[in-house]
C-alpha cells in the first residue's frame, strides 16, 4: 500500500511539473500568435525604435521605445537601490544577528512580499510622491524615481531571502579556516563568504529584477503614465505593463491596437524569461 501511494504521489508531481511547462509554452505561442499579426501591417523596426505611442491616431503609431525605456529605467533604479540594501540585510541576518532574532527578522522580511502591490502603490502615492516633489522641487512627484523606490521595497524580500540562503549554504569550514588564519569577521565575510555565495546572490538579484519589471499596479499609480522618452529619472514615465493594463480594456478586439498590446506582452514575456533563465543558471552553479 505504501509503495502504491508513493508511486501515485510521484506521478501526480510529475504531471504537475509537465503541466506547468505546457502552460508556459501555450502562453508563449498565444502571445506570439496574437502579437505577430501587428507586423503584417506595421514595420517591426518602427515598433521597437518608434518614439511615439499614438494607437488611435490617424495614422496610428505603435512605437514602444518610450515604454521600454521607462520600464528599464524604473527597474534598474529599483535594483540599484535594492541590491546593496538587500545584500547587507542578508549578511546581517545570516552572520551578525543574534540567533534569537535571526528567524524573526527573516520571517518579517519575507512577509513583506505578501503586501498587495496596490497597497504599496497607494502608500507611495500619498506619502512618497509628495515627499519627492518637495525634496527635489519638482512639478510633480510622479516620476521614475518614485517608482524605483517603491519597486526596490518590493524586490527586497526576494533578494534578502535567496541571498541569505546562499550565504548560509557556504561551508562553515571556509569561515573557520579564514578565522584561524587571523582574518576578522568582516574580512571573512568580504573575502570568503561573499565570493563563495556570489552565484546565489546574483540569482537573487536577477529574480528581483524579474519581479519588479513585471509589476503593474504600483508603477501605474506613482510613475505618472507619460508615454514619452524620459530625460532624467525625475521625469514621469510609462512602463510596458501599465500600457497593457490601462489600454487592454478599452481597445477593439482584433484591431491593430489590440495586437500591439499582445506584442508588448510578448516582449515582456521574453525579457522575464531570459532574466529567470539567467537566474536559474547562477542558482544551480556549484560553490567552488
Amino acid at each position: 500500500m505504501r509503495k502504491i501511494l508513493d508511486s501515485l504521489i510521484e506521478k501526480i508531481i510529475f504531471i504537475c511539473g509537465i503541466a506547468a511547462v505546457i502552460f508556459v509554452i501555450l502562453i508563449f505561442f498565444f502571445l506570439l500568435q496574437e502579437g505577430l499579426v501587428l507586423f503584417k501591417s506595421y514595420p517591426l523596426k518602427d515598433f521597437f525604435t518608434g518614439r511615439f505611442w499614438y494607437p488611435i491616431s490617424d495614422p496610428p503609431s505603435f512605437g514602444i521605445l518610450p515604454m521600454l525605456t521607462g520600464s528599464l529605467m524604473v527597474t534598474i533604479g529599483a535594483i540599484v537601490i535594492a541590491i546593496p540594501l538587500g545584500i547587507m540585510v542578508a549578511f546581517y541576518i545570516s552572520e551578525v544577528a543574534p540567533l534569537k532574532i535571526r528567524d524573526f527578522l527573516k520571517s518579517g522580511i519575507e512577509l513583506l512580499a505578501a503586501i498587495p502591490s496596490v497597497v504599496l502603490g497607494f502608500i507611495g502615492m500619498t506619502t512618497l510622491v509628495p515627499l519627492v516633489r518637495r525634496l527635489f522641487d519638482l512639478p510633480t512627484g510622479l516620476s521614475a524615481f518614485s517608482g524605483s523606490i517603491v519597486l526596490a521595497f518590493m524586490a527586497m524580500p526576494t533578494i534578502v531571502s535567496i541571498s541569505e540562503d546562499a550565504i548560509r549554504s557556504v561551508p562553515w569550514q571556509y569561515k573557520e579556516a579564514a578565522i584561524a588564519m587571523g582574518a576578522t569577521k568582516w574580512q571573512t565575510m568580504w573575502r570568503i563568504t561573499l565570493p563563495a555565495a556570489l552565484s546565489g546572490i546574483v540569482a537573487a538579484v536577477m529574480l528581483g529584477f524579474g519581479r519588479v519589471i513585471g509589476e503593474t499596479m504600483a508603477v501605474m499609480m506613482i510613475t505618472g503614465n507619460a508615454a514619452a522618452i524620459p530625460h532624467s529619472i525625475f521625469d514621469p514615465v510609462r512602463t510596458m505593463t501599465t500600457t497593457i493594463a490601462a489600454e487592454m480594456g478599452e481597445t477593439v478586439q482584433k484591431s491593430r491596437h489590440y495586437h500591439s498590446l499582445f506584442a508588448i506582452g510578448f516582449v515582456l514575456f521574453c525579457i522575464t524569461f531570459v532574466v529567470n533563465l539567467i537566474a536559474d543558471i547562477f542558482l544551480n552553479r556549484k560553490i567552488k
